[in-house]
């Protein structure tokens, strides 16, 4: 201001400097009022500068007033300053303390980790050891169960499994050069050869068990898989043992099996129908005229219609597939009979049933998989698989039944289908040659229906035939329904070679029917005899046969032109002029000439 008022220059950038902060260090309301009211600086300077004066003369009064107090004070403040000090020197110490505590916990805390660390090593140890000395040390119920149980006992079984692990753990601690297997070594190799000694006998009187008559082997299997470990335990230790074992086993099976399926086959068709299918049973046969008895003079008609019909015969493909087997004597008791197709039906089931049976039990108890489990298998069953079907061929070979050998055809097929949803494996083709064997007899008797029906004489039937369906027909119809029904049942389309058979009788009937026409003298007998023929296969067709055939839809066609040349002749007398306008016109519309 005393420069300003001295009239010194001041550059507008350093008065606008000095005015700006002036205004922002001025805080006082009234000196800011005074400023901004454009009072007189100087004016205003010696006023403000008498009333601070004044204010110093009463502040230094007031002082001197005080100064009792003041003094009083500033002692009171320096004793503060004093105990500060004290308690910056306290605070400097205990900072100093706490970092040596600092200190002292980190340390501790990394002898707590390793204390930790060393107890944890020493339990794992402790552990480890403990193991090892309950593995390696025998105790002596263990050597008791072992010298002085039974095999069967459950505490031996036990032990057996316990006698086991240690042989596993000495035989692994033997490659670690462990030297306290020395010690235990004898002892457990000595109850190592006194069990397996034990278990081989025990195995070897229940496999002889087997040999027994009338013996239930599926309670001697059950007690062997129950104690499969046995095998497994002679398997691990002396595989020697468990082949004399398995041996054993495969042996006595096999001639059990052998046994069984023989006296079973050889008793089953001892109960095969008297009254069965011969080779004079053919479709072109006549009715064979026989004695009622020896003191009879009465003459018997002999029916052939259960050998060309089916009635409910096919119900073995289907409910009565797994039906329980024949039991002989009491069949025999109670005096029963039956078809081929039924008893071959019960022994082939007895064979699926059984061979279904060992193959789990070998492949469960002998632990064995893939080509091994097949292997025993078959060393197992072959034998009774040749000697079935040399018994089947045998009575096979002396069926005329066509009807029964096709049914055995698809109970062969349904056997097969059963075999492979149970996983059992096939032995050495004995589906493929057992149907090869029913397929070969089935042609041998489908060619001597054909033949008969070839070699029928039809001027010396009796009684002459007429325009009605003739019997032998009727038997072709429902002979051939049988078959394709069978064949549906089977669950598969009608077989290449069936075709064949059933289109060659075909053809060998419609001879037939020609023959038969030529008996009559007469065109409209002879239309209406073949029509009413064609009618009566038509009828039993769509009757029984569900499905199409080749057969339904030949013999329709053929019955119709029949039926259009019935009524061409019919018609023809009268309308004999517009018949032959008609069959002039049909072709030429055809060809779409007007």
């Amino acid at each position: 201001m005393q420069a300003a008022d001295a009239g010194e220059p001041v550059s507008d950038y350093e008065a606008g400097n000095g005015e700006a902060d002036f205004l922002v260090e001025v805080d006082d309301e009234v000196i800011r009022a005074a400023f901004e009211s454009g009072m007189n600086l100087t004016e205003y300077s010696s006023q403000v500068e008498e009333q601070l004066k004044a204010a110093r003369d009463l502040t230094v009064q007031d002082c001197i007033e005080q100064a009792d107090k003041l003094a009083e004070l500033h002692t009171g403040i320096c004793a503060c300053d004093e105990a500060f000090a004290r308690l910056e020197q306290m605070l400097i110490g205990f900072q100093s303390e706490l970092g040596t505590i600092s200190a002292d916990m980190k340390r501790l805390q990394q002898q707590s980790v390793d204390i930790n660390q060393e107890l944890q090593n020493r339990q794992k140890v402790r552990g480890e050891l403990s193991q090892f000395v309950d593995d390696m040390v025998v105790p002596h119920t263990m050597i008791h169960a072992i010298l002085e149980r039974e095999v069967g006992d459950s505490v031996f079984i036990e032990q057996l499994h316990e006698l086991q692990h240690k042989l596993q753990f000495l035989k692994a601690q033997e490659f670690k050069d462990a030297k306290a297997v020395a010690d235990v070594q004898d002892v457990i190799e000595n109850l190592k050869f006194k069990a397996m000694a034990k278990i081989r006998e025990w195995l070897i009187l229940k496999i002889n068990s087997f040999k027994k008559p009338l013996t239930n082997y599926l309670m001697s299997q059950g007690a062997l898989l129950k104690n499969r470990f046995f095998y497994e335990f002679l398997l691990a230790n002396d595989r020697q043992v468990a082949k004399e074992i398995r041996d054993e086993y495969v042996d006595t099976l096999s001639k059990m099996y052998y046994t069984y399926f023989r006296t079973y086959a050889s008793r089953l068709f001892k109960l095969q129908l008297n009254d069965a299918a011969t080779k004079d049973d053919l479709l072109g046969a006549e009715d064979t005229v026989k004695n009622a008895g020896f003191f009879s003079s009465k003459l018997q008609v002999r029916s052939r219609a259960t050998v060309f019909s089916l009635g409910s015969r096919d119900s073995l493909l289907s409910e009565e597939l797994t039906a329980p087997l024949i039991v002989p004597h009491t069949s025999q008791q109670s005096n029963e009979r039956f078809q081929f197709e039924v008893l071959f039906r019960s022994l082939q089931y007895a064979f699926v049933d059984h061979l279904s049976h060992e193959y789990l039990f070998i492949s469960d108890f002998f632990m064995v998989t893939g080509q091994t489990a097949v292997g025993l298998f078959s060393q197992i069953m072959t034998r009774s698989l040749n000697s079935l079907l040399k018994t089947c061929e045998e009575h096979i070979s002396g069926n005329y039944d066509a009807i029964s050998l096709f049914l055995c055809i698809c109970l062969c097929s349904k056997y097969s289908q059963l075999m492979v949803e149970r996983g059992v494996p096939f032995l050495d083709g004995y589906w493929e040659t057992l149907t090869r064997t029913l397929w070969h007899r089935l042609d041998t008797v489908m060619k001597l229906h054909n033949d008969s029906v070839r070699a029928i004489d039809v001027k010396k039937l009796v009684p002459e035939p007429d325009t009605r369906p003739h019997h032998i027909v009727r038997r072709y119809a429902e002979f051939t329904c049988a078959l394709l029904v069978c064949g549906q049942a089977a669950g598969k389309d009608v077989n290449a070679k069936l075709q064949k058979y059933i289109s060659r009788q075909q053809a060998e009937l419609e001879q037939l029917l020609v023959k038969f026409t030529g008996l009559f003298p007469d065109e409209i007998d002879k239309l209406v005899c073949i029509i009413n023929n064609y009618d009566l296969i038509i009828s039993i067709m769509e009757e029984r046969v569900t499905c199409d055939s080749k057969e339904k839809s030949a013999f329709w066609e053929l019955q119709q032109r029949k039926i259009s040349e019935y009524v061409e002749v019919m018609l023809r007398p009268r309308f004999g002029e517009l018949i032959s306008f008609v069959v002039e016109c049909e072709p030429l519309i055809e060809q779409n000439h007007t």
